[in-house]
């Protein structure tokens, strides 16, 4: 029996709390609205199907190790390379490695921890709402920063409002020490995530690369080796 329900959570993963009014009001137009003209449930019940799927929330296998970023989203790593740091985040007017994950609306969009360490500063940033795909985005859409301190420095996730991503969701507060791959906010339908790094941290993503949220390993900040272990992030 609990092979059978792993299985089936497996393929049906379960529906973050944070969908679930959106599932509801779906649900609700489809069946009331529907009533009045059949081929338009069909085609409501098509959208509510995919609201529920936009808001799944999978159980992720961290790897976990001192040094080792994970990527926070799941989605396309669209850029990587050196950048100024965005100025909200306090960080030194240097030049960082900049890994860029595009989500599109197909994507699981709960975000997750890159990395061990304390929630130092939490900026939100209004702006445009630009295709999150260009390089601008990082400076003039709206978005949601977080500097986090862990045990070799320190570095920003940055969260990116795009065409259709219209809210930006924060799960976490500052001064809140939270471990890699665990959940820290959303963005619903679509948008970007940015990881600052220090220059000269070599990427162990490539352009064009799939990332999984929790999962995927970005970088290795570690100055020696460590030994690997996994842990699950329910």
């Amino acid at each position: 029996m609990d092979s059978l329900f792993a299985t089936i959570t497996r393929a049906f993963p379960p529906i973050n709390r944070a969908g679930w009014p959106f599932v509801a009001i779906a649900l609700i137009l489809t069946v009331v609205i529907g009533q009045f003209w059949q081929p338009l449930f069909w085609l409501l019940l098509g959208l509510t199907i995919w609201v529920a799927a936009f808001f799944r929330d999978p159980a992720r296998v961290t790897p976990i190790a001192e040094g080792l970023v994970i990527a926070p989203a799941d989605g396309r790593v669209s850029h990587i390379g050196p950048v100024l740091p965005p100025p909200e985040l306090g960080l030194p007017a240097e030049e960082m490695l900049r890994i860029s994950i595009f989500m599109n609306v197909f994507n699981v969009h709960v975000n997750r921890m890159p990395i061990t360490g304390t929630v130092e500063r939490i900026v939100y940033t209004p702006g445009k709402f630009l295709n999150a795909e260009l390089d601008k985005a990082s400076e003039f859409n709206e978005r949601n920063a977080l500097v986090v301190r862990h045990a070799l420095g320190t570095l920003a996730c940055v969260q990116i409002a795009g065409l259709v991503a219209r809210r930006i969701v924060v799960w976490t507060t500052e001064g809140a020490e939270l471990a890699a791959g665990e959940r820290f906010g959303m963005i619903r339908f679509g948008s970007r995530l940015d990881v600052y790094l220090p220059l000269g941290t070599t990427p162990l993503v490539a352009l064009g690369q799939t990332s999984i949220a929790g999962e995927t390993i970005l970088a290795d900040l570690a100055a020696a080796p460590s030994a690997v272990r996994i842990t699950r992030r329910d």
